[in-house]
């Protein structure tokens, strides 16, 4: 089994992108993927700004990002745009490595308006990375995401319903298009 990638653009974990990442995280391993998350803010800010794909932790995110079957871009959007820190990690991987994998983006947001950033701008910046297939993106208000004020954070059910269907539609996409497995059969002789 091959695995789904979650690059989180989210500034921290309970923000709403964060919510949004760890609720997507559960569903997929749910529908029986294997998840990995790659959170930028992680990653070394001077080796990420500086395009430093010698320093070891940008180099391994770079090798997760080649390795993954599928890849979940998952980002806030500030001002009509996602997320700078997607931006910076998108901009340091080698030409073709989103080629051949299937990529959902998705974004949270303050307003309906803010929905015009996954198809105007991530999903072309997706496909000007090399991505051959990037499926239609989803959008979460950030109402639709309660805080941690109200108890516990999580995906409002109204919501968690339309994105587990987006995430189901995914996980078939990725599934066909994994390379089948040959089981291999003992020669007797």
């Amino acid at each position: 089994m091959g695995s789904i990638l979650i690059i989180s653009g989210s500034p921290s974990p309970s923000a709403r992108a964060g919510v949004l990442v760890r609720h997507v995280s559960d569903e997929l391993r749910g529908l029986g993927e294997h998840t990995r998350l790659l959170s930028v803010r992680d990653l070394p800010t001077v080796s990420l700004l500086a395009e430093d794909t010698t320093d070891p932790a940008i180099a391994a995110a770079i090798d997760e990002v080649a390795a993954a079957d599928g890849i979940v871009v998952a980002s806030p959007v500030y001002r009509a745009a996602y997320s700078g820190l997607i931006k910076s990690l998108l901009d340091l991987l080698p030409s073709g490595t989103l080629a051949g994998k299937a990529v959902l983006p998705l974004a949270t947001g303050g307003t309906q308006g803010h929905l015009v950033a996954i198809d105007g701008v991530l999903r072309p910046l997706l496909f000007a990375m090399g991505a051959t297939k990037v499926l239609a993106g989803h959008f979460v208000l950030d109402q639709m995401i309660a805080d941690e004020h109200e108890g516990h954070a999580h995906v409002r059910p109204l919501a968690a319903a339309a994105l587990g269907e987006v995430l189901t539609g995914f996980t078939e996409t990725v599934r066909r298009r994994r390379p089948a497995v040959v089981p291999l059969v003992p020669l007797t002789g």
